[in-house]
């Protein structure tokens, strides 16, 4: 992907300026919930036990299973479970032979067992007391085996006499973590634009779109769609800390000259999802560390960042807000969780992110739509 002028610039050094103060960044109080907690890291004697539910780890269990079996009686054939497709398992799950129909059951089991003990972890901290509902996003959502995980999940909890209840994150991950930073844009902002600019830094990808806020059919952001989107795997590129942030600014500056072409009314807003815990000054104090180049530094600063290389929008000063990615993704879940009081989400991906939310009573008004407190083309 080609890079901006701005690659030439080095990300950490100290600005001549800093951006103003209208927002404060991995803010526990938002407009519509508050953040209870997020990046959780639960540990035990073998490490962190989230790494036992990340995507990566039902393809392990997978795998074993395989081995087990015999590959000869089974339509996945010698394929390596790495390169098997979600659509491929899900075929087999449902049209296979009864030996590879078992494996994949086996794996299923084998995983919810996983994702659960994770759970049950998260719902006995003072913290994720009382949740009644937890929403499942990241990579692994999209098949159909995955989604009998999680129902197998809901079930073992309430077999134990635990009363959640377990869902599949309502829009595709990928675009969640982009329609989720709507909810941390300052209220009034909704009143003179109607798209935003949203960024979910992943492991491997990291996504920019032009979120499409929708208010005139819905002024709870229900109806929130990404319009267009840039994807970059940087996981298979390995670049350094700056190189990723100077593609990255190249991607949204492509969008903005795009939402100017298509004369859209593009908000002076840069809403953006990333790993770790996020300190109120924009630093990242853990929980980067499959970022590339060391994010977590103290001398680091991605809003701050963001903000250089693009000062304003349209004539308009920028205001650039951070959060941890799983929280993002879970705000896009803000309009549909009104039924509900305590709720959570945990995304599997990478790692498994997780975070809980409280809901706050919301006030009538479309000023009241926004989030924070202080290339497809799509509906």
């Amino acid at each position: 992907m080609a890079k901006s002028a701005a690659q030439t610039k080095s990300a950490e050094h100290k600005t001549k300026e800093t951006p103003p103060n209208v927002a404060v960044h991995g803010a526990a109080t938002l407009t519509g919930v508050t953040v209870d907690a997020f990046n959780a890291q639960l540990r035990d004697e073998d490490g962190f036990i989230g790494d036992r539910a990340r995507r990566a780890a039902f393809f392990e269990i997978f795998d074993r299973w395989r081995d087990l079996g015999d590959r000869k009686l089974s339509v996945l054939g010698d394929t390596p479970t790495a390169e098997l497709s979600k659509t491929v398992i899900d075929d087999a799950l449902a049209n296979g032979k009864p030996h590879e129909q078992a494996i994949i059951h086996s794996a299923i089991e084998e995983y919810a067992n996983e994702l659960f003990a994770v759970l049950r972890r998260l719902l006995r901290s003072k913290e994720w007391r009382d949740t009644q509902r937890v929403v499942i996003g990241g990579g692994l959502k999209a098949g159909r085996f995955a989604e009998i995980a999680v129902a197998r999940t809901e079930l073992l909890a309430r077999a134990e006499g635990i009363d959640i209840e377990l869902r599949p994150i309502r829009h595709e991950p990928d675009e969640a973590g982009l329609i989720g930073a709507a909810h941390l844009a300052p209220s009034w902002m909704f009143t003179s634009f109607d798209n935003i600019l949203a960024i979910d830094i992943g492991g491997t990808n990291i996504r920019c779109g032009i979120v499409r806020l929708n208010l005139d059919k819905a002024d709870d952001l229900s109806k929130a769609r990404v319009r267009s989107f840039e994807l970059w795997r940087h996981g298979d590129e390995e670049p350094s800390r700056e190189e990723a942030v100077a593609t990255l600014v190249g991607m949204l500056e492509k969008l903005i000259a795009q939402a100017k072409k298509d004369d859209l009314r593009l908000a002076p807003f840069i809403g953006v999802g990333c790993p770790g815990s996020i300190a109120g000054d924009g630093t990242i104090e853990n929980g980067a560390q499959n970022l590339p180049g060391n994010w977590q530094s103290s001398r680091f600063n991605l809003p701050s960042a963001l903000w250089e290389a693009i000062p304003s929008i349209a004539g308009n000063e920028t205001t650039v807000v951070m959060h941890n990615d799983a929280v993002v993704q879970g705000l896009s879940e803000v309009p549909f969780m009104q039924d509900v009081a305590h709720w959570g989400v945990l995304t599997i991906g990478t790692g498994l992110g997780n975070a809980r939310y409280t809901n706050r009573k919301r006030s009538t008004g479309k000023d009241r739509s926004g989030g924070g407190k202080m290339s497809g083309e799509k509906d």
